[in-house]
């Protein structure tokens, strides 16, 4: 007899007859109710951040005003001064607290520096005969190397290379010009002559053309004269600088040297070594150059010749011995440098201040002890007279006063955007980042009334800002309302405003600064309301991470037992299957 079929139910988390329960959902949102009150702490924290951040904003702005008002209290300032001169080659600068006005500078004379002037023609001859076979260019002791190439004489072309000697080149004139032109060496003057060969034959002899290559007129000293003959302008003999003195070529035999070739002279009493077999002349100028003696030494390559000149302006002499026993020749015998050559003594600056006595002076620099004006101090480039006007650093006091009245309204401009409460669109009112803090409202008209009060105990005509021109214009904003009074004050009155702000007593700026320290310190109200903050913010954040390890804890407990019945339903439905197959299997048997 068959039966109706029929089945056994479990009812559960993922029951059949009322679908699946979505457990993790009811797990987020029990976490998230739980997480409220965090948010609300990090809510807070984020405005304590706000105005912690507003506070460091404020502190910053009060240390660059108190910075301005430290360069305000500088006496330095209101004594600064600038000078300017007539002519741009005077230069002239004056100390803080020179007497302004304009002075009258006359120079009748520039100062010069004294100088010994060596011999001429210290070198040796190219040769010491007429006969120059042996010559060869390319060793030619000339101020100036000859270069290969082509030279014109008479309009023909004469091309010689450095293998050819100084006959050669002679030789190569002569056949170039059809015998017209002869060339000669004359040891006495050591230099070279073209000469027309014909006597009785008046035209001059022209030398060189635009596309010549070689320099040899050049180095040989030959220009156009006009004449029937040319020679060489100086001696052609020169000195080489970077080679050993023994082998430079010197018209005179230096012998005041021991063994080894070492010597040594004074200038100005100061001693010079050197060594003829290793020292050149470069090296003997620089070290002359680099001592204590106070001289340059120069030569020129054209005359042949040393000078030595004083490296300060002015009438003192110049002192230049050899280190020598009699009968011996040193360096500077050599050169032409003894207190036998020629001396040409310094001058010095004459001028008078103002129509004043001629005043002497060893240098073109005319000091303060010069010219009896404390402060100023002047360097002439001509013998000119020239106007120099002294007057107060207006533009530096107007700039240091300006960037106060910048920085000031800067903090102001803060507090009163900090601490505005406004009107949002909905008609409610709006707070600002620091609006519950009146303190803060306070430091701004703390530093209003600091700076706006009078400074008792002066006598001159500065006692308050509005002596010098500063109020608050229409837009609220400190300003220099007036600047004549200002430039008037500064001008005139530079030791009255220096008392006015002065650090160094009672002066405003001291005032200022005073507060903004007091303000600033560790135990100062911004320091202390900052320190608040940070602190509210540290126990905020302490009770934020244990709320959330309090939540995580509870979210883990509630997914472990979710997730413990689900896995007990599984196990259940799986029986409750297998019985279900069973009866059908028994019923249908």
């Amino acid at each position: 007899m068959a039966t109706s079929s029929s089945s056994i139910n479990v009812s559960g988390i993922t029951s059949s007859s009322y679908g699946s329960f979505d457990w993790q959902t009811l797990v987020t949102e029990m976490v998230q109710a739980d997480s409220a009150p965090v948010t609300t702490l990090q809510t807070q924290v984020t405005a304590n951040q706000s105005q912690i951040n507003a506070i460091s904003t404020l502190q910053t702005n009060f240390l660059q005003l108190q910075t301005d008002v430290m360069a305000l209290g500088m006496p330095s300032l209101f004594n600064s001064r600038t000078v300017s001169s007539s002519d741009a080659s005077w230069n002239a600068t004056a100390a803080n607290g020179t007497a302004a006005g304009i002075y009258s500078i006359d120079v009748t004379h520039l100062a010069t520096a004294g100088s010994r002037i060596g011999g001429q023609n210290i070198a040796a001859p190219l040769s010491t005969t007429s006969s120059v076979a042996s010559l060869t260019l390319a060793t030619l002791p000339t101020a100036t190397a000859v270069t290969a190439g082509a030279f014109t004489v008479n309009g023909q072309t004469v091309t010689i290379g450095l293998t050819d000697s100084l006959q050669d080149v002679f030789t190569k004139i002569f056949n170039a010009t059809g015998g017209t032109v002869t060339a000669s060496y004359n040891p006495s003057a050591d230099g070279i002559k073209l000469t027309n060969t014909n006597p009785l034959d008046s035209t001059e002899i022209v030398l060189g053309a635009v596309n010549d290559s070689s320099n040899f007129l050049t180095a040989m000293q030959l220009s156009n004269n006009g004449a029937t003959s040319v020679s060489s302008a100086n001696p052609l003999g020169s000195v080489a600088q970077n080679v050993p003195l023994a082998q430079a070529n010197l018209g005179t035999a230096i012998t005041a040297v021991d063994g080894s070739g070492n010597g040594s002279f004074t200038i100005n009493g100061v001693s010079i070594a050197y060594n003829i077999n290793t020292d050149s002349l470069a090296t003997v100028m620089s070290r002359i150059n680099a001592s204590s003696a106070g001289v340059t030494a120069t030569y020129n390559s054209r005359s042949n010749n040393i000078v030595l000149t004083n490296n300060s302006t002015g009438d003192t002499g110049l002192g230049a011995n050899d280190v020598a026993t009699s009968g011996q020749t040193g360096l500077l015998s050599a050169l032409g440098l003894t207190s036998a050559s020629t001396l040409q003594h310094g001058q010095n600056a004459l001028l008078s201040v103002n129509g004043g006595p001629v005043i002497s002076s060893a240098s073109n620099t005319f000091t303060p002890a010069t010219l009896g004006i404390k402060g100023l101090t002047v360097t002439a480039g001509t013998a000119t007279t020239q106007t120099i006007t002294v007057a107060p650093d207006t533009t530096s006091m107007v700039n240091a006063i300006q960037q106060f009245v910048t920085d000031y309204n800067t903090i102001k401009s803060t507090i009163d955007t900090d601490t505005r409460i406004t009107t949002g669109s909905d008609g409610k009112p709006v707070a600002a980042v620091l609006s519950n803090d009146l303190d803060v409202s306070n430091w701004g008209s703390d530093l209003e009334s600091t700076i706006f009060a009078s400074v008792p105990g002066l006598s001159g005509t500065i006692k308050q800002l509005a002596n010098l021109g500063l109020d608050f214009d229409s837009t609220g904003k400190l300003s220099v309302t007036n600047q004549s009074t200002l430039l008037n004050a500064l001008t005139n009155n530079g030791a009255d405003v220096a008392a006015y702000f002065s650090l160094a007593s009672n002066g405003m700026a001291s005032s200022v600064n005073n507060y903004i320290t007091n303000l600033l310190s560790s135990t100062g109200d911004l320091a202390q309301l900052s320190n608040n903050l940070s602190t509210s913010n540290s126990n905020l954040n302490d009770q934020i991470t244990k709320m959330q390890a309090q939540i995580s804890q509870e979210q883990t407990a509630l997914t472990t037992q979710f997730e413990a019945m689900q896995a007990a339903q599984t196990t259940a439905q799986s029986q409750l299957n297998y019985l279900n197959a069973a009866a059908n299997l028994q019923k249908n048997g």
